[in-house]
């Protein structure tokens, strides 16, 4: 019998039938192959009546190594061998198992490690103050979906709402509200998803749940009038102290550069090179980097190379755009909806939206799909290439618009011009 090690798995086939692979050092570990590829850690063992038992240990993932599974096999052995039964042992411990318990092991898991820096600070801050009050003290093998839609509007209708203090001179204020539930519920769906994997539970309740969509996210700015009354009101307000200046310069860096909001309130020193006039971000502090392990490089035109310069240098990992207090990124959300109102932006268009409209304005003047990608950083090319349909239909409508009258001249019948609305960009 071999070792079972992270090649042998690797290399490990499929048959017509379940395959079971048995390792030479610990005994009753095993690799379950099945005919459709899955493959999971298994421990078999005999308990003290004599009863042979098989507890399924996990899936093979990224998050469930061969290494991990021998020590857990290794745990289990020594059960055994101490007259305890594990299958009991794992089955007690669900049913006693609280969802604050899950929890706490999803945020020491490698799923959870393995996300972005700026998307774990947001994460522990959705389950330490709205799924651990809503939800914590269930009983996880007891779950039901009305208790998760429950959570949901007790979230929604600000019953968690409220003020925490984050160091000496930091102040959390949780509001909840219908996007803040719906968030954290899609959170909790996905660490439930993670438990199932993990075998902690075999139900997800919460995958019944519906918490609605976000609305339209795809209003762009297509007017340079629009984008010059915005950058006016950014000037105004930071003269009148009514914004922090660096607030109001991470908002003008995302508009010229199409970067994420996480991406730029989240932005290090140790990750900008003024030098060579770009941000390298690791693979672990951007959106799509856990998926594609490579970095983030976003071009920084000189107007945004002179907005960073001129922020107070600190350490490596130190923020560029430094926070009012405590230890978290700097908030833009409160501010950013102040100024769309005295820009009289489009309702709705929030920080993602300047990044659309850039990505539109990019296709309009005739960049390619890869162009697009590359400078915004998505994974897939399809994902840019919406863009360049818009643009697409977008000058084609314009055309239209242009020649109507020429064209009802041509014909000898008065036209009149039907405005088509060029607001639609594309997701990201």
């Amino acid at each position: 019998m071999p070792k079972i090690t992270k090649r042998l798995v690797d290399d490990t086939t499929p048959t017509d039938r379940d395959l079971f692979v048995w390792d030479s050092q610990i005994a009753g570990f095993g690799l379950k192959v099945f005919p459709t590829g899955v493959k999971s850690y298994v421990f078999q063992f005999r308990t003290p009546e004599g009863r042979s038992r098989r507890v399924t240990i996990g899936k093979h993932s990224d998050t469930l190594t061969a290494d991990l599974a021998r020590a857990q096999a290794m745990k289990m052995r020594r059960t055994v061998e101490d007259g305890g039964d594990p299958m009991a042992d794992r089955q007690a411990a669900r049913d006693s198992q609280t969802v604050a318990e899950l929890l706490a092991a999803y945020l020491e898991s490698q799923k959870f490690q393995s996300k972005a820096d700026s998307t774990r600070l947001i994460d522990r801050g959705r389950i330490k103050r709205h799924l651990v009050p809503t939800l914590g003290r269930k009983f996880v093998n007891k779950l039901t979906g009305e208790d998760v839609r429950r959570a949901f509007a007790a979230i929604r209708d600000g019953k968690t709402a409220a003020k925490e203090k984050t160091g000496p001179r930091g102040l959390a204020v949780v509001k909840g509200g219908e996007g803040a539930a719906r968030m954290a519920i899609r959170l909790f769906k996905a660490v439930m998803v993670w438990a199932v994997d993990e075998g902690y539970t075999s139900t997800n309740p919460a995958a019944v749940v519906k918490v609605g969509s976000d609305g339209n996210r795809d209003t762009i700015l297509e007017k340079p009038e629009q984008y010059t009354a915005m950058f006016r009101v950014i000037e105004r307000m930071e003269n009148e102290k009514r914004i922090r200046a660096p607030v109001a310069d991470a908002i003008r860096v995302i508009a010229l550069t199409g970067a994420r909001r996480g991406e730029v309130a989240g932005l290090r020193w140790e990750h900008v090179n003024l030098k060579d006039g770009v941000i390298k971000l690791p693979p672990k502090s951007h959106k799509t980097g856990r998926a594609t392990g490579k970095p983030r490089i976003i071009g920084l035109p000189a107007a945004a190379q002179a907005i960073i310069a001129r922020q107070p240098e600190g350490n490596p990992d130190d923020f560029v755009f430094s926070p009012a207090r405590g230890e978290g990124a700097v908030s833009l959300a409160k501010p950013w909806r102040q100024i769309r109102k005295e820009a009289e932006l489009p309702e709705g268009i929030g920080l993602h939206g300047l990044r659309h409209s850039l990505a539109s304005a990019m296709a309009m003047n005739g960049a390619q799909a890869a162009e697009i990608m590359t400078a915004l950083g998505h994974r897939q090319l399809s994902t840019a290439q919406r863009y360049i349909h818009w643009a697409q239909d977008s000058r084609a409508a314009l055309a239209e618009k242009s020649a109507s009258h020429i064209s009802a001249a041509l014909t000898g019948k008065k036209k009149k011009a039907k405005v088509v609305s060029i607001t639609n960009g594309a997701k990201s």
